[in-house]
């Protein structure tokens, strides 16, 4: 294990930002973790898995840890179910693809989504009608100044929507070190009526779609509309979609007849962000070598070398022009660091 110095960035954040680790760190085992953080003589230490949900606007002087923990583990399993354990440095997307090689089902909405498990739980990720905590059981996790190992269970996370605990009440307290999925082995319950999934389904011909037919139309969707961050930089989704009161969606109704709501309650809806950002103007918008995105308004990008500071700038204006036009504020999915 080899503490290097002034290590650039840029090919540990999707985004592809470049700004430089102090000091840098890859750990491949929980002994190493362990090792890691019990340093005294680097204080300030940041944990790194994926770099998927983040955006970099600065160098980071302090000891920037890679968790590069690899494996996955069948823990137990009945005739219906299988309890699987993915440790936190596995890719997320490849992660699914082994549960669908083994006909384990509840993940392939969850296809193509950039990042590594252990960052996973933090986001709560989503999309297409599923989100983590759907088969979530728990997930341990290391606490940074003790370097204790805890339990966290599906209740304790308090998840909600692209949000844990793990954001708030212990954010920067705790690295996860691996995830606890229960899966279904037959009889999987299809979720298919979210987006486009029927549509791309039935363009296929296919009637009687499996789990991994699932999977493959996600990804042939997500394909479509949003860029491979090994191509150009970018995160995925930067903001949140809002969620408002029905009274408010049905006072905008008036002026925008066209905006388009999910149910939430009797009375929230959620709205789409990329169609408030659509509608303020910013979809395929670039300013130089960053900008939002041709086919997604919810994606910002970089498409050479930009600055974090810039991508920053861009969102918080894109924020400022949708709070103007539509009295509502769209928060960042991301972290910034």
């Amino acid at each position: 294990m080899h503490i290097a110095q002034n290590i650039s960035l840029k090919n540990y954040n999707t985004f592809g930002i470049d700004v430089k680790a102090k000091y840098f760190v890859a750990v491949s085992t929980i002994e190493e973790l362990l090792e890691v953080l019990k340093l005294d003589e680097y204080p300030e230490k940041l944990l790194l898995g994926g770099g998927s949900n983040m955006l970099l606007i600065q160098d980071q002087n302090k000891l920037v840890i890679h968790v590069n923990l690899k494996g996955i583990f069948i823990e137990d399993e009945t005739n219906d179910s299988v309890l699987i354990r993915a440790n936190a440095g596995e890719n997320w997307h490849e992660f699914v693809l082994w549960c669908l090689d083994h006909d384990f089902g509840g993940l392939e909405n969850l296809s193509l989504i950039p990042g590594n498990v252990g960052t996973a739980p933090i986001q709560n990720i989503g999309a297409y009608g599923v989100e983590l905590k759907d088969t979530f059981v728990s997930c341990d996790a290391m606490n940074i100044e003790t370097q204790k190992v805890s339990t966290f269970t599906n209740e304790d996370c308090n998840f909600g929507y692209r949000n844990s605990i793990f954001k708030h009440e212990v954010k920067g307290k705790y690295s996860i070190t691996s995830v606890t999925f229960r899966l279904t082995k037959r009889n999987h319950p299809l979720h298919m009526n979210y987006g486009a999934i029927a549509t791309e389904l039935e363009a296929q011909n296919i009637t009687n779609p499996t789990i991994q037919d699932i999977s493959k139309a996600v990804i042939s969707i997500r394909e479509s509309k949003l860029p491979n961050p090994k191509e150009i930089g970018n995160s995925g989704s930067f903001f949140k979609n809002p969620v408002i009161s029905k009274v408010k969606f049905e006072k905008l109704q008036d002026n925008f007849k066209d905006i388009p709501s999910y149910p939430i309650s009797d009375t929230e809806v959620k709205v789409p962000a990329g169609w408030l950002i659509e509608k303020a103007g910013f979809k395929g918008k670039r300013f130089d070598n960053y900008g939002v995105h041709k086919k997604q308004a919810l994606v910002l990008v970089n498409y050479s070398d930009a600055k974090g500071s810039d991508i920053l700038n861009l969102s918080k204006l894109i924020q400022k022009t949708v709070l103007r036009l539509f009295d509502i504020s769209i928060e960042a999915e991301v972290n910034i660091l």
